[in-house]
């Protein structure tokens, strides 16, 4: 059966089980047995892989209770990325590559359905008045929806995929990101309350390198995480409070954002405040935050480099306070922001810590640099293929008062 005569069974069926079928008296069970059979009577005795007609069913079952032909593409664990450029362009990115999809919605006003049934999921709204929003899927996935006037060729949606298994620092040694070694100094930097940003272009890893650090808090602290939309995967924490930003409704009003939820988080106690991400004028309350005895906070951000990551953090303290001198803001980054990792994709699309830095002080007008660690390609490396690792500079680690008081005595 080619593709033509399968989609022909689906939209038949689709149309018999909407028109015959009492949809609001039928529980999800009993609903796709009769989907199961109703399919089955179309393809009569023509030739039908087990595998083509279990797909047909479930297009024709996500159709009405799912998100339609989305179902069977994020349900695939080898995507990691969705990219859907209005009905007729769906692309994804698998095994870090970018394909297109041979596959099409069956009409903009059907995508348009299934982007209301997402945003309705998690308690949000999108229309012509508001045609952006970042939600997340039941599973977690994080998703930007972009509609039409704004998005020129019909409805977009961007999913990243959620793991079904929380990042762990394991997972990422046997990756290559990181090696045992270097993992066990992260777990002392982490107990010892140091304040860790984790730097690097969009899908470097860097929400993935957070979950996995933010498992080495200790089990018996209060941790509040912060975040656009929930992703974070922290276990085994008890004490553990996920806040998440709200978009204005329709009236405009009602916008909760992560400068609100990094103010509010100060009063609930916190020994951790987690930010998924600094974007904007945020990053001043949490530099503040760090600086008023909340060690040990996490955060990300993007930038290409160490040095571009504390550019971006002045850019994006001045959006907050357009006020302030740059000197002062630069006090406030050195003295907040205690370690950088820096992570990078590389050409092989893979992704590789590429520099442990210390932020050792403000100095002539410049906030100054301690690398610990830096990424060196070796001689097995190809144009197609990095190789390489992470090296220990000669440079000694110099803000070490952190150790002492946590009574860690090791070297970084």
């Amino acid at each position: 059966m080619d593709y033509e005569q399968e989609q022909k069974i689906v939209s038949d069926s689709k149309e018999y089980v909407s028109q015959n079928l009492a949809l609001s008296h039928i529980d999800d069970n009993e609903l796709r047995e009769k989907i199961d059979n109703i399919v089955n009577q179309r393809i009569g005795s023509l030739y039908c892989s087990l595998n083509q007609r279990a797909s047909m069913v479930e297009q024709v079952y996500s159709s009405i209770r799912g998100f339609g032909l989305l179902d069977t593409i994020i349900s695939d664990d080898s995507i990691t990325e969705v990219m859907i450029n209005g009905p007729d362009n769906i692309f994804i990115e698998q095994n870090g590559r970018l394909t297109k999809l041979n596959k099409r919605f069956e009409s903009t006003e059907k995508l348009e359905d299934i982007i209301q049934r997402i945003v309705g999921l998690a308690g949000r709204e999108v229309n012509q008045a508001n045609p952006i929003c970042d939600t997340r899927l039941p599973d977690g996935s994080r998703v930007n929806v972009v509609l039409p006037p704004i998005a020129l060729c019909g409805p977009t949606i961007t999913i990243r995929k959620f793991s079904k298994t929380p990042m762990t620092i394991e997972k990422l040694i046997s990756y290559g990101s990181i090696t045992q070694e270097i993992a066990d100094k992260l777990e002392v930097l982490v107990k010892s309350k140091y304040n860790i940003f984790i730097s690097g272009g969009t899908g470097s890893g860097k929400t993935t390198f957070l979950n996995a650090l933010s498992n080495y808090i200790p089990k018996d602290e209060r941790v509040i995480t912060i975040e656009d939309s929930a992703e974070l995967q922290i276990t085994g924490i008890e004490n553990l409070v996920s806040l998440e930003t709200r978009n204005a409704n329709t009236s405009g009003i009602g916008q909760i954002t992560i400068r609100d939820l990094i103010k509010s988080s100060l009063r609930m106690r916190p020994e951790r405040i987690v930010v998924g991400e600094v974007r904007g004028g945020e990053a001043l309350d949490m530099l503040q935050a760090m600086n008023t005895g909340h060690d040990g906070s996490l955060s990300t951000g993007h930038a290409n480099s160490t040095h571009d990551m504390l550019s971006r953090l002045e850019t994006m303290v001045l959006q907050g306070a357009a006020g302030l001198p740059l000197d002062a803001i630069r006090q406030q980054i050195a003295s907040a922001v205690d370690i950088i990792i820096h992570l990078s994709r590389l050409r092989d699309k893979s992704r590789k810590t590429m520099e442990i830095t210390e932020v050792v002080g403000y100095e002539n007008g410049q906030i100054q640099l301690n690398p610990l660690y830096v990424f060196e390609e070796d001689e097995k490396s190809t144009l197609t293929k990095v190789s390489g690792k992470l090296k220990r500079t000669k440079n000694p680690m110099k803000n070490t008062l952190k150790l002492q008081l946590s009574g860690m005595n090791i070297e970084i």
